[in-house]
């Protein structure tokens, strides 16, 4: 049986963003959490988003719409959001579906930070 845990945390990073650090599985079960951090964090032009998920051990289409659903939130006000630490596997399943073409990844988040802010 498979055990059905996730975290999903935010902080500030240093330079500016917001970082979501998603630990876990994220599925139908665990999935309101991670909604529930992305709905209370502010989504700003002037702020970018992060999305850490480099230690997502499993995400099934309920997360995967969690993460569209936080690419359009981020789209309605022109909010830089970035997936970061996206593993083999889950960035082979985003680009199969076409979600390479709505995100954009980073192998790690300073990665992500140094691209936002060369």
């Amino acid at each position: 049986m498979t055990d059905h845990t996730l975290t999903a945390t935010r902080h500030t990073h240093s330079r500016g963003a917001t970082v979501l650090t998603v630990v876990g599985e994220l599925d139908h079960h665990t999935a309101p959490e991670l909604t529930r951090v992305i709905r209370e964090t502010p989504f700003s032009p002037d702020v970018p988003v992060l999305i850490d998920v480099s230690e997502l051990t499993y995400c099934d289409s309920t997360g995967i719409t969690v993460l569209v659903g936080a690419y359009h939130r981020a789209h309605k006000v022109d909010a830089p959001l970035l997936i970061v630490g996206l593993s083999p596997e889950l960035r082979n399943v985003f680009r199969i579906v076409g979600l390479d073409q709505l995100f954009t990844f980073q192998p790690t988040v300073e990665d992500a930070v140094n691209a936002l802010h060369p």
